[in-house]
């Protein structure tokens, strides 16, 4: 049965009453995954409680602030990005607040979930090749935005540093106050970085002594939708090779394995980045556990599995 842990930070002033919802989330104490291993408690940052379901509503709503600052976002331009369909639900969900179009470049083969969403929203969706990944809407949105770099505002996730800093400002201080500072490791999976780059930054910054672990596919052919394995991508301007205290290396059916744990252990429907999280938490854990070492390791869920409920993992035991 998962525990949560609820915030006392107080929710960001925003115009927007539906976008001052926007992080504070709970901290869910992952009782019987953590059971197997003595002294050491799994926490996870509950991310799919956000208005629009993932932890990517955090840094989306930060570029487009940032965008509107600056002058460079206008009534005029089209919020145009690549996406692995997070992100994008992020912009559609804050554009239709807002009243901005957007237009999204996403691989082919998005979960129908994703776009069902996306269209919902109202946005644009432009289809990259599909064996491409993530880096190929990369390509894909450069070329539409340099084909006509007046008509949109292209915020560049992947090289945004108001990207991180939504989580140095917000999710990383979150953390520190919820486990009221006895958290000792942080781990979590790239796409874009910017989860892992802004908590990493803060707890360098508050509690040093806490260790801060990436975590990317084993190989460039995956099955973990959105996350980056950097040796083989297109790497993220915003990532810092040297942040991380160590990596771990994640198999698509540990993630996908870990998914269904969670769900029929936990109660918790949650996506499959969520699920390599809490993986490579676990292998934390075990190497603490053998070592007799207590330890409070605090990763991410970043979205919840309603948007993956088409895949065929699911029929798996």
């Amino acid at each position: 049965m998962a525990h949560v842990l609820p915030s006392a930070i107080p929710a960001r002033s925003q115009a927007e009453p539906l976008l001052a919802t926007i992080g504070n989330t709970p901290l869910v104490r992952l009782e019987k995954i953590s059971r197997q291993f003595p002294g050491v408690e799994i926490l996870g940052k509950a991310e799919f409680y956000n208005p629009g379901g993932s932890v990517k509503d955090r840094p989306a709503l930060n570029m487009i602030l940032d965008g509107e600052r600056s002058g460079k976002l206008n009534r005029d331009r089209i919020v145009l990005d690549a996406t692995s369909g997070n992100t994008g639900i992020a912009y559609a969900m804050i554009g239709a607040v807002k009243g901005y179009k957007v237009k999204l470049c996403l691989p082919a083969n998005a979960s129908l979930e994703r776009k069902r969403i996306l269209k919902a929203y109202g946005a644009e969706m432009i289809f990259s090749d599909a064996g491409e990944g993530s880096d190929g809407a990369i390509r894909l949105c450069r070329e539409i935005y340099l084909s006509d770099p007046d008509s949109y505002f292209y915020p560049d996730q992947y090289n945004n540093p108001a990207n991180w800093k939504a989580h140095f400002e917000h999710t990383g201080p979150e953390i520190i106050q919820q486990t009221a500072g006895r958290i000792t490791h942080f781990v979590a999976a790239m796409g874009t970085s910017g989860t892992f780059t802004g908590v990493t930054r803060r707890m360098r910054r508050e509690l040093p002594e806490v260790k801060c672990v990436s975590a990317q596919p084993s190989s460039g052919f995956h099955g973990l939708e959105g996350l980056k394995h950097m040796p083989t991508a297109i790497v993220p301007g915003i990532y810092d090779a040297q942040l991380a205290d160590g990596n771990y290396w994640i198999e698509t059916e540990d993630a996908y394995a870990m998914v269904r744990r969670l769900a029929r252990e936990e109660g918790l429907l949650v996506g499959i980045s969520s699920g390599c999280n809490v993986h490579a938490a676990t292998l934390i854990a075990r190497e603490l556990a053998e070592r007799e070492e207590s330890g409070t390791i605090v990763t991410v869920l970043c979205d919840s599995a309603e948007k993956y409920l088409s895949e065929h993992f699911w029929d798996e035991e």
